[in-house]
């Protein structure tokens, strides 16, 4: 017997799981994966534990489901680096963007982070089929604008490892980073103003 076409959920079915997805997203970032509990995420989403389990498997479910929606979006802003731009201004381009995503997604930023930290459990796959292939593509394009003398002696690998941290941190110590600046400084400004002159530094000495 052929089984018929797999029915669309209904409005209601989609807002409930954006709900859980989303109530999710606040409890994994603010108590990691470990911490948080199928009864946080209740409480956070309004939504019964039970009504929960219908939609998902479970805590391991629901995270994974965030990290793979996740993973797109990560890898957006390295996916823009363009061969045929000015390499520094393509480069330069990249921080910010990704100090965008930091100000804009605090929580993935951290929910992220948090799945590194602890190995990477549940997205080593996507890592490897995902993020690799790109990384190694940009880290090739470095190399040739290296290797044609646009962009001084460097190592590509190292260069966006260290982007990735200096942006990354104004999303993943956000409390650390709102203690310590100034009450009312515009933190993302500032640090956007400083990040372009760090790299322009570095990516145009002699």
């Amino acid at each position: 017997m052929t089984e018929g076409p797999t029915k669309k959920p209904s409005r209601i079915q989609m807002r409930n799981r954006r709900v859980i997805l989303d109530a999710a997203l606040e409890v994994f970032s603010r108590h990691g994966y470990r911490g948080a509990t199928l009864d946080l995420i209740a409480t956070e989403a309004g939504i019964s534990k039970p009504n929960i389990l219908y939609y998902f498997d479970g805590k391991e479910d629901i995270h994974v489901t965030l990290l793979s929606q996740l993973m797109e979006t990560w890898l957006d802003p390295l996916v823009e680096l363009d061969p045929n731009g000015d390499p520094v201004e393509e480069i330069l381009a990249y921080v910010q963007r990704k100090l965008d995503m930091a100000r804009d997604l605090p929580r993935e930023s951290r929910l992220f982070a948090g799945e590194i930290l602890q190995g990477a459990p549940r997205i080593t796959p996507e890592l490897h089929t995902s993020l690799r292939p790109l990384f190694d593509e940009k880290c090739a394009l470095i190399s040739r604008w290296v290797n044609e003398g646009v962009l001084p002696p460097l190592d590509p690998q190292h260069l966006i490892f260290s982007i990735w941290a200096t942006t990354q941190h104004y999303a993943d110590f956000q409390a650390q980073v709102h203690i310590l600046l100034a009450p009312n400084s515009d933190a993302y400004d500032a640090a956007a103003n400083h990040l372009r002159v760090l790299f322009r530094s570095m990516l145009t000495r002699s």
